[in-house]
């Protein structure tokens, strides 16, 4: 469990770390409107849309989750030379995230993921984006990039969707400049790349990213037992965590006892980017002092809150505070031993 006091300290703390952020850059895009009628040329429903909202998503969600915490991001990947990339630079500036370390590609377009959401349910969701892998120069821009700031950082977190940018030899590049200067490496996983993330401290796949990748689909908790302890050894990671949705999260690490932490969700609205809120708060907390256990508890009361909201969600340190207090109070902050 975790005390008031150390919570307090923790969150103290925050603020005075530098983190980059290395991944897949996207807009979300949402489109709100009301259905009262059918489409007349195909059985699906004709939506009037009534308002529309642009986020910032991907990695730069989570560049924008940490600078919601206070640290200051260091947002790292590639962007087309289209429209989405003018309003990508423009909610960048908003939010006072740099983008003098991203790299302009003409050959792939900025990726928008364009959801349409009527009466609180999303009925459709439309991709535009590129998914092939990086060309071997600007793969190198990238590293480049990357090595500029590399002396001045506490944290780096990978965050994959798969898109292209995070390629087997970028990824290897970026873990042995990590592990050279002992920056804690944190990976949001994409399934198929699963075993290119060897060495990193953290890996946070969820429940079913963990068991497919391991081969083995978790439905009791030997087989969570079974599929986080085999991953640590494969990949040679500091710790993994799982997020198991409404079940919590477990934490396997080489310094411990595999841990469970219960849910602190109020009610789920929206999962979307939950997982880069987790990611972000866990590193904030690490770069503050807290211990793998204590992020672990730290980013649940975090995905908490974020599934409340709609969309893309960030959390300050208030808002997380008051989340912790709550469950502090309600007692919901136990975590568990899982036992072999």
């Amino acid at each position: 469990m975790i005390k008031a006091d150390r919570v307090e300290h923790i969150l103290a703390r925050m603020g005075s770390s530098r983190v980059l952020i290395l991944g897949d850059i996207m807009l979300d895009e949402y489109l709100f409107g009301t259905v009262t009628r059918i489409s007349p040329e195909a059985p699906v429903p004709v939506v009037q849309i009534e308002s529309t909202k642009i986020l910032l998503g991907g990695a730069a969600n989570v560049a924008n989750n940490i600078r919601s915490l206070g640290d200051e991001p260091i947002l790292v990947g590639t962007v087309g030379e289209d429209e989405a990339s003018v309003k990508l630079a423009q909610l960048l500036r908003e939010k006072q995230i740099s983008r003098d370390f991203l790299v302009n590609d003409e050959s792939r377009q900025t990726t928008i993921k364009t959801r349409i959401i009527a009466h609180s349910q999303q009925v459709v969701r439309a991709d535009r984006e590129s998914q092939h892998e990086l060309d071997a120069e600007t793969e190198q821009r990238v590293l480049k990039r990357f090595q500029s700031v590399a002396d001045g950082i506490k944290a780096v977190i990978i965050s994959d969707y798969g898109k292209g940018v995070i390629s087997r030899t970028l990824l290897e590049a970026v873990i042995e400049i990590c592990v050279q200067r002992d920056i804690f490496i944190a990976v949001d996983p994409k399934e198929t790349h699963f075993f290119n993330y060897k060495r990193v401290s953290l890996i946070t796949p969820n429940h079913h990213e963990a068991g497919f990748a391991y081969g083995r689909r978790i439905h009791s908790e030997k087989d969570l037992l079974e599929v986080g302890n085999g991953l640590l050894e494969k990949l040679q990671a500091k710790a993994i965590l799982i997020t198991r949705g409404p079940q919590g999260m477990s934490l396997f690490s080489h310094d411990s006892t595999p841990t469970h932490i219960p849910t602190f969700a109020r009610q789920v609205y929206d999962v979307t980017g939950a997982g880069d809120t987790v990611i972000a708060t866990f590193v904030a907390s690490i770069c503050a002092g807290a211990s793998l256990t204590e992020a672990a508890i730290i980013s649940n009361a975090a995905a908490g809150y974020a599934v409340g909201e709609l969309g893309t969600a960030t959390i300050t340190k208030h808002q997380l505070q008051k989340e912790l207090d709550r469950n502090i109070k309600n007692g919901n902050v136990l975590s568990q031993v899982i036992r072999d």
